[in-house]
């Protein structure tokens, strides 16, 4: 396709659509009028031989393929937004610059404070945006990298990216403080017969640790699965389930929340942090700085 026949300002209309569901909004986030903005989208119809928005009830809906153009086109607009706002020099004291990364809560609970202390004293103009760390999102890192900073995340579930580790953790057993069947250490015969609580549990979503233990044989009784690993001790509380979870974190769980950490009672790994990052950004001095200030959170918290 040449992009020389398309006007890529359909892109920003495009993005305003499929977040809004609505061309009156869509219009308003734009700056342009309803008239305009329908305009544009018969002409990303005509483009796509698609909908896009359907009428359904007094809601508009996305079609299947709009679904898929949405991420993308978030994706496009920050590559896009990259390349006009590129200098030949960074000062980080003067930038005003937005920084994503990809994390889940427990990156965020456990790097965070440290990355948003040095972001305060050496870049205080700077935002930090972290956006939730999905099984889907891992599946397409390298398509979400191009237009994201920094995937944070341990080994074992991309590759072929860019990456510098960070810090190691060690997996524990999470059981509840009141739980009288548990005594001060767990038997893998225990855990064969307890409820578990897992996260990230799918065919290509699950903790390094989980799939250690299922290899030794061990296969676990699921009874709730959550993305969050801070949801974890809540759901283990006053009840007869376990979970794993990375030392990093247990140690920060309050004990009012009724929640111990035992040692697993089988070799397992430890867990390898690990920021990841696509090629095109190898260059650029805003990354650069970026990834020396993460690799300087991870020292803080390693001390």
């Amino acid at each position: 396709m040449n992009l020389a026949t398309l006007d890529l300002n359909l892109l920003v209309t495009l993005d305003a659509l499929l977040q809004q569901r609505s061309v009156t909004r869509a219009a308003e986030q734009v700056g342009l009028s309803q008239p305009a903005v329908s305009a544009q989208l018969a002409r990303l119809r005509r483009h796509f031989h698609d909908e896009l928005l359907t009428r359904v009830g007094n809601t508009s809906r996305l079609t299947p393929l709009a679904v898929q153009l949405k991420e993308r086109v978030r994706v496009a607009l920050t590559g896009v937004d990259r390349v006009f706002t590129a200098a030949a020099d960074f000062d980080p004291a003067a930038t005003a610059r937005e920084f994503s990364f990809v994390v889940s809560d427990y990156g965020a609970a456990v790097l965070g404070p440290a990355l948003a202390e040095l972001f305060a004293a050496e870049a205080p103009g700077a935002q930090l945006r972290m956006l939730a760390n999905t099984p889907q999102v891992v599946d397409s890192a390298e398509q979400v990298l191009a237009g994201l900073d920094l995937l944070l995340l341990p080994h074992g579930f991309v590759h072929g990216l860019r990456h510098q580790d960070l810090y190691t953790d060690e997996w524990v057993c999470l059981v509840a403080a009141d739980n009288a069947e548990v005594g001060d250490t767990l038997t893998t015969g225990q855990l064969e017969t307890m409820p578990w609580v897992v996260t990230y549990h799918g065919p290509t979503a699950s903790t390094p640790a989980a799939r250690q233990m299922r290899m030794l044989g061990i296969e676990p009784h699921v009874r709730i699965v959550t993305e969050s690993f801070l949801a974890v001790p809540g759901l283990i509380a006053g009840s007869r389930r376990v979970a794993l979870l990375q030392r990093r974190l247990a140690d920060r769980i309050p004990a009012a929340l009724g929640v111990r950490a035992l040692p697993c009672p089988f070799e397992v790994s430890p867990l390898l942090e690990a920021m990841w990052w696509h090629p095109i950004h190898d260059d650029d001095p805003e990354h650069r700085y970026l990834r020396a200030l993460v690799a300087t959170a991870a020292a803080r918290i390693s001390t």
